[in-house]
């Protein structure tokens, strides 16, 4: 009887519980859908409003200011003292791509002019902004 207990203890259960595996699953699940699509925004800037149409462009270079003057080329932040360098290292590559301006509202007009002087003197032809829509009452 002892070597039936021995036998009985060396039998492997073959079973597999999916059940934990598949909440693991499920929690990574909505912790990459919840994620997703914070990683994807960028520079938070609060643009200005205008009533204009939307332009669809597949590859352009993108110059932001946030609200604390910080200037950032394609999310990479840079000082204004540094810009032109940086902007030219960047824009040498990809010559005929166009360039948006992308300033919070709060930016004063001067940084803005500044900015738009050094992408301007490194040959951009292209240039654009971009804006919110309007609200539909036509207020800012």
């Amino acid at each position: 009887m002892s070597k039936k207990r021995r036998a009985r203890r060396r039998h492997v259960i073959s079973e597999l519980n999916l059940t934990n595996l598949i909440d693991v699953v499920f929690a990574l699940l909505i912790i990459f859908m919840i994620t997703a699509p914070m990683m994807t925004q960028g520079v938070q800037v609060d643009l200005p409003k205008t009533d204009s149409e939307n332009v669809e462009v597949n590859q352009s270079i993108q110059v932001s200011i946030n609200g604390r003057n910080e200037i950032f080329i394609d999310q990479e932040k840079v000082s204004l003292v540094d810009f032109k360098r940086e902007f030219k290292s960047v824009f040498a590559s990809q010559t005929e791509i166009p360039v948006f301006i992308n300033a919070d509202s709060r930016v004063p007009y001067g940084l803005v002019m500044k900015v738009i002087s050094e992408i301007q003197n490194a040959g951009v032809v292209k240039l654009g902004f971009l804006t919110a829509p309007m609200d539909v009452a036509g207020g800012y």
